[in-house]
């Protein structure tokens, strides 16, 4: 639920990118453009009181690039702006555990690739899924 906490938690080996479902962000730009890119690594490490990228260093900047541009790739990054929708406020969480009820998951395709996916990554991890909730 926060693009910058996500790919710091993914980055220092928190989370692995392997357990993401999706992350559901308030940004709104390509990791791919440049000068999106720059605003968005410029505001993580020195805006506000508390930046959360504020301990990484240029040397990480390419690192954390590629790491969002596979997220984008790989279709992990859902940011609601880009589609007309302005989530306001920071949430007091960052990670979800995920049920989806199947009648969602049909409304949506590419929330039901999503969990696809999700269920074949779990398959071949340590997850166990709660068999009363697949689809």
């Amino acid at each position: 639920m926060s693009f910058s906490k996500c790919v710091l938690d993914i980055f220092e080996g928190r989370v692995n990118i392997n357990d993401v479902l999706v992350i559901i962000t308030r940004t709104d730009f390509d990791p791919r453009d440049s000068s999106q890119w720059n605003k968005i690594w410029n505001g993580y490490r020195y805006a506000g009181p508390n930046p959360p990228w504020v301990n990484l260093n240029e040397t990480h900047e390419p690192l954390i690039r590629a790491l969002s541009i596979r997220l984008w790739d790989q279709g992990l990054l859902h940011q609601p702006r880009q589609f007309g929708a302005w989530p306001s406020g920071n949430l007091s969480y960052t990670w979800l555990e995920t049920i989806l009820p199947s009648e969602e998951l049909e409304k949506n395709i590419k929330t039901k690739d999503a969990w696809e996916r999700f269920q074949v990554i779990s398959g071949l991890s340590n997850i166990t899924l709660n068999k009363d909730h697949e689809t």
